[in-house]
């Protein structure tokens, strides 16, 4: 077969997988509604759509294990937090300008997040490298840990950032201070900011020779500005619900604090682990770009 054959098979292939990993996301926000038309009212909204968001993720895990492939999860992480802001706020009756800011800055960063999604991924036959790892990871328990570490773990760390969303939009408060305006810019510059690294690092993926590391533009200044910026999303989140109501600031900022426990103490020692398994010469970056928080390169002796 020749290489224009190849090219059609990999996007049939492809265009293949997306639809099926769609049709998971049908049945599981399906999932989901049904619980919240249908289920026990627990007269809390916050507690209804976190038991739906449980069972959502519970029909995500079923397709994975169906299929032997986890990354049907990994769409879940920028699909499902609009959709929540939507009926939180379709059921309160709220109408301030801060619930059109904050869901202006939640459906930029999502669209941003799903198609970079969409824009590399490859067909099911390709699993995430860290998902077996963790799987094997937990030798007899690889189960549980598929169920409870890849799925239902990061479901309820989404769930904790969003609940300052939460707020926002589901009680009244001031309409727009000076708190919120720094929350809505602070939440576009993050999804610039990953837009940029994003497209930088696709750029170099697609040109690079054997042996290059990634240490220009945006990786220059940080090793992993993608997560800096990811982190900075969550964090403008709290700030919007601390504006609304501040005397809530102490629990608010928890969803932003576990997502940076979860990207300082997890995803980035994973990827640099396995940047130098792979790539001896990222050593040569570890020292001398910043780990996280951008801030120009240290220059070698």
């Amino acid at each position: 077969m020749n290489s224009a054959g190849h090219s059609a098979t990999a996007v049939r292939g492809t265009a293949q997988s997306l639809a099926l990993v769609g049709m998971a996301y049908v049945v599981a926000v399906g999932v989901g509604a049904a619980w919240l038309i249908w289920g026990p009212d627990t007269g809390r909204m916050w507690l209804d759509t976190l038991i739906a968001d449980a069972l959502a993720t519970v029909a995500i895990f079923v397709f994975s294990g169906l299929y032997r492939n986890s990354r049907f999860y990994d769409a879940y992480w920028s699909v499902i937090p609009p959709l929540l802001l939507i009926y939180w706020w379709s059921q309160s009756g709220v109408h301030a300008l801060r619930c059109w800011l904050i869901a202006g800055v939640v459906a930029v960063w999502a669209v941003r997040l799903t198609a970079n999604w969409v824009y590399s991924f490859p067909v099911l036959r390709q699993d995430d490298w860290r998902y077996p790892m963790l799987r094997a990871s937990a030798g007899r328990w690889s189960f549980l840990a598929d169920l409870v570490a890849i799925h239902l773990i990061p479901t309820l760390l989404v769930f904790g950032g969003m609940l300052p969303a939460y707020v926002t939009v589901t009680r009244p408060g001031t309409d727009l201070g000076w708190l919120t305006a720094i929350a809505c810019v602070v939440g576009l510059a993050a999804v610039a900011l990953e837009l940029i690294a994003d497209t930088q690092m696709h750029r170099f993926t697609r040109d690079r020779r054997p042996g290059d590391v990634m240490d220009r533009g945006l990786w220059s200044w940080s090793r992993h500005p993608n997560y800096f910026g990811e982190f900075s999303f969550w964090l403008s989140l709290a700030l919007f619900g601390v504006a609304t109501s501040p005397a809530d600031a102490w629990w608010l900022v928890l969803g932003a604090v576990g997502m940076l426990g979860m990207f300082l103490g997890s995803s980035i020692p994973m990827m640099e682990q396995r940047s130098l398994q792979r790539r001896p010469e990222y050593q040569d970056v570890i020292a001398g770009v910043s780990r996280f928080v951008p801030r120009p390169p240290r220059i070698s002796a």
